[in-house]
């Protein structure tokens, strides 16, 4: 049976190991950056082969981050109390062999349950590569400068997945792009035992199944809500009233039990709070930018999905360099004004589409994402390290849960909130020929991808004058989805700079 150490026990490692641990735990960071970032490109090939409807497909994409958001707290503190590195090396497990299951699926619905049982193996993976540094790192340089390489990791990570996306999808079929789990965490499940030190919470409490139930609901029914606004207004507000009921009562609880699973009180440090909204504003940016982006180089631009990959490399690199500049820039200028500049590139990359978006430029797109990809490296990197720094180190595991839980909803938000936006905006915008069937029609309202597979089955001239409607659809959704973008990066610029006021 493996001792469990305490967390200041588990910090008692000579330098070599640590970086040792930290470059094992990369393998998990590495594996979600990777899968999402290729599953993005893989919605084209999935969108024929699978033929989803508008909604499955978003549900293809959200149900993972929808069911990982709402286990990552509970995930967090059982992770604090059997063992960080434990439930890292159980999700793991389970992700791997839930990725092969995915590969094969048969059709949209088989696929969106398979993500789901990955969101669950997932909410074990990153509290725990998150907290297990928090313990691993205690002097608060070499921790800065380990979390700018774990942000960088899903940069990087993001990087990587579109080129072994692209020639995975050009060479054989959607479901290869999951298969990467496997290879990505053998490395983690043979060198984890090895490297990585185990660490708990030393006073742990009893593991509190009704706050699990009520953190679970409060969550998954937030996240569904913001989901389903769009198209299911009156079932959204339902999600809403339940999601809000159980949130109270899972904050009033914690309130008033002795051992809470999450300490709500941390939510009273400006600063914490301050770092979870830039972090969940950053990643509503990268994700929603990429979901229209992927789609407008592959469809619109005519790119075969490894050209798409190699045109955003640049702009995701850029993600990864200003990470690392970011902590220099702390000792210089301090955290609060290095998160406020990189909300402001987050703001001016949004606002080029905004304004310029409606051109179809495909220098347009590369330089927004450029922009962009810029202040998400260094807002993202400041953030998660203010969010750990700021609570007791005992209290790593629910910090990083929450963190990892910002970062998720986030993820959510991009493709749910800004990516219905943008189906909305297309479907509204669409101009439908004269001719087409009403099950055609149906099916090119759907998506971008769903009008130009109906456009191979129409004479020439109805198929020119429906794939120019649908781009001008696009295009026109694009605009107003990137001008909510930049009023949510300008807002959270504006709250960074009063919460973050005691960082420096």
């Amino acid at each position: 049976m493996t001792t469990l150490l305490s967390a200041s026990q588990s910090t008692q490692l000579g330098p070599r190991r640590r970086w040792a641990a930290l470059a094992v735990l990369m393998f998990p960071v590495l594996l979600v950056s990777v899968d999402n970032t290729a599953l993005s490109f893989a919605v084209p090939s999935l969108s024929r082969d699978l033929a989803p409807t508008g909604n499955q497909l978003l549900w293809i994409i959200d149900v993972y981050p929808l069911v990982l958001a709402a286990l990552l707290i509970t995930m967090g503190s059982l992770g604090d109390r059997i063992g960080r590195r434990r439930i890292l090396l159980m999700g793991g497990t389970g992700f791997a062999a839930v990725s092969a299951l995915a590969a094969f699926a048969p059709d949209a619905n088989s696929l969106i349950a398979a993500r789901a049982l990955l969101g669950v193996f997932g909410a074990m993976l990153m509290p725990a590569t998150l907290s297990l540094i928090r313990n691993i790192f205690t002097d608060a340089s070499e921790r800065r400068m380990a979390v700018a390489i774990w942000a960088a990791g899903f940069s990087g990570g993001a990087a990587l997945g579109p080129l072994v996306g692209g020639w995975l999808l050009e060479h054989f079929w959607w479901g290869s792009v999951f298969l990467i789990a496997v290879p990505v965490l053998l490395p983690l499940l043979v060198l984890g035992p090895i490297l990585l030190p185990e660490s708990r919470d030393p006073n742990p409490g009893p593991v509190d199944l009704r706050g699990i139930a009520l953190a679970s609901l409060a969550l998954g029914s937030l996240v569904f809500a913001i989901k389903s606004v769009a198209e299911q207004p009156l079932v959204a507000l339902a999600a809403v009233i339940v999601g809000a009921t159980a949130l109270a009562a899972f904050v009033s609880r914690m309130l008033t039990t002795r051992q809470p699973m999450l300490d709500v009180r941390l939510f009273g440090n400006a600063v914490f709070s301050g770092a979870l909204l830039v972090n969940l504003v950053s990643v509503v940016a990268m994700v929603g930018f990429i979901y229209f982006a992927t789609q407008y180089l592959q469809l619109v631009a005519g790119l075969s999905p490894l050209t798409a990959a190699w045109l955003l490399v640049p702009g995701l690199v850029l993600t990864v360099a200003a990470g690392m500049i970011a902590v220099p820039l702390v000792r210089r200028i301090g955290s609060r004004r290095v998160v406020m500049a990189g909300l402001a590139f987050n703001a001016a990359g949004y606002a080029v589409m905004a304004v310029f978006g409606h051109t179809g430029s495909l220098t347009v797109v590369l330089l927004a994402f450029g922009v962009l990809s810029i202040g998400v490296g260094m807002s993202e990197t400041i953030s998660n390290d203010l969010a750990l720094s700021a609570v007791p180190e005992d209290k790593a595991g629910a910090a990083a849960a929450a963190s990892e839980t910002a970062y998720e909803v986030g993820a959510v938000l991009g493709t749910a909130l800004l990516g219905s936006l943008l189906n909305l905006a297309y479907r509204n915008g669409l101009e439908v020929p004269a001719g087409i069937s009403a099950d055609a029609a149906d099916e090119a309202r759907s998506t971008l991808g769903g009008a130009f597979e109906v456009a191979t089955d129409l004479p020439t001239a109805t198929a020119d004058a429906l794939v120019d409607s649908a781009v001008r659809a696009f295009d026109g959704g694009v605009t107003w989805t990137a001008g909510i973008g930049f009023l949510l990066s300008l807002a959270a610029l504006v709250i960074a700079r009063r919460a973050l006021r005691a960082s420096d």
